[in-house]
């Protein structure tokens, strides 16, 4: 019996207005825990960035639709200001000294690395004079289940290994950015869920074409079917991640092409 694998995400982004950075704390209504509901999805501000999340999709029409279509209602709100997909925002230390508290918290809940055995990760230096956005990816293969629970965090390392392979070598083909990682997104990067899992390791730079969004969604829907299948390419190829955390390109070329992984083209 096949199982139906739903995909979402929560990418973050930047505002600009007059070509600098500028925070998007107090620009639109929504926070962590209360988002602020629109068409197929949600809005919110995330310390001084936006993030904005999508219903789960279950084909890749809806996965692209939706994604334009709640980025879009996002980008309506915040008049005045230009919105962009960039993995690293600079500030001066005097334009991050004049934000709130709140503006400047990183976040507090904790991931975890799926080729550590599911050791916490470090958190992050918020001192730094610049910001750093992400393009979550959300799978769900099942429901309400324990998401501590030994048998969940054991798939969910599988899964999140197989989409270091799938998604996060073939991403540093696209993207070369290396300053976020030192912050976020290294390999193996997930939090459990009660659905399945959130791989936290891309930037939010597949946003920037359409191309980019449909190849998320087809090979995240590939690796998690080849995992509930039983084939794994780490039986293959090993661990992988510092491939992903040295940026790693002719090593990730090699193995994308001995397995066959598809190449985003953006």
């Amino acid at each position: 019996m096949s199982v139906q694998i739903l995909v979402g995400c929560d990418p973050e982004v930047f505002v600009k207005q007059n070509g600098l950075f500028k925070s998007a704390h107090g620009l639109i209504k929504g926070d962590k825990k209360n988002p602020q509901p629109v068409r197929n999805g949600a809005v919110q501000v995330d310390g001084m960035a936006l993030e904005f999340n999508i219903d789960p999709a279950a084909t890749e029409q809806q996965f692209i639709h939706s994604v334009q279509d709640v980025f879009a209602q996002m980008c309506a709100m915040v008049p005045g200001y230009e919105v962009v997909a960039v993995p690293v925002a600079e500030f001066s230390p005097e334009y991050m000294k004049q934000q709130p508290k709140e503006a400047l918290e990183l976040g507090c809940d904790p991931d975890f690395n799926a080729w550590s055995n599911g050791r916490a990760n470090d958190k992050p230096d918020g001192d730094r004079p610049f910001r750093t956005a992400s393009g979550h990816v959300h799978i769900g293969w099942t429901k309400d289940v324990t998401a501590e629970s030994a048998d969940h965090i054991n798939r969910c390392h599988l899964v999140v290994r197989q989409l270091d392979f799938f998604l996060g070598l073939p991403s540093l083909m696209y993207d070369q950015d290396v300053k976020r990682r030192s912050m976020y997104g290294k390999a193996g990067c997930y939090r459990p869920k009660t659905y399945g899992v959130e791989y936290r390791t891309l930037s939010n730079r597949w946003l920037s074409s359409e191309k980019l969004m449909g190849w998320v969604f087809r090979t995240t829907q590939t690796a998690v079917q080849e995992v509930m299948a039983g084939n794994t390419l780490e039986e293959k190829f090993g661990d992988i991640q510092h491939i992903i955390n040295d940026s790693d390109v002719k090593a990730a070329e090699k193995i994308i092409k001995a397995a066959g992984l598809e190449v985003p083209n953006a």
